[in-house]
């Protein structure tokens, strides 16, 4: 029995930095035995099939190859099908009603709570807002992420401590789940 799932890749191909061609990428998933491996843009999401079925492993295995293959570590997290349904219907803001610029949702690696966060004064940041849920953070910032000051606070290293965080826009997030069900 294989289960399909996304692979998030944080950091890769921005700005020059950690150069990960698609295609070199997909060559280095198959090699590890993974089936139907397809990418989805050029900044990091691929979708694969496993008889894997712990997530984790699956993040560390691939993290392992990029690195011993590209010579640079490169974050990793793995989701399947059911986790990234349930985060797009767990959306906390209207997202038909929104661009999909105006809508992100940052995926972690494992369950926060709000006192986490308890230092971002929400108020100071409207109109844009912030909501969290399951091993994600869902960002509403109307004037698109690169202006978002709500962004950059909840990016700072002190907030993020122990987490692996990766920000996917909304039609990333629907095209992921949409991928990962096929």
């Amino acid at each position: 029995m294989t289960t399909t799932y996304a692979a998030l890749l944080r950091g890769i191909n921005v700005g020059g930095a950690k150069k990960v061609p698609m295609a070199e990428l997909r060559t280095l998933m198959e090699g590890l035995g993974y089936g139907d491996v397809r990418t989805y843009l050029q900044s990091g999401n691929a979708v694969f099939s496993s008889a894997g079925d712990d997530e984790d492993s699956l993040a560390a295995e691939l993290s392992g190859a990029i690195e011993k293959h590209f010579g640079f570590a490169v974050g990793v997290l793995v989701r399947d099908h059911a986790q990234l349904r349930a985060v797009r219907e767990a959306c906390p803001f209207p997202a038909a009603e929104l661009e999909a610029k105006q809508l992100h949702v940052t995926y972690l690696s494992h369950p926060v709570d709000a006192e986490r966060f308890a230092s971002v004064d929400p108020a100071a940041f409207l109109p844009e807002e912030f909501r969290l849920g399951d091993r994600a953070l869902y960002l509403y910032a109307p004037d698109g992420l690169g202006r978002s000051k709500l962004a950059e606070a909840l990016a700072k290293p002190r907030l993020l401590k122990g987490l692996l965080a990766t920000t996917r826009n909304w039609n990333t997030v629907v095209k992921l789940e949409e991928m990962t069900g096929a």
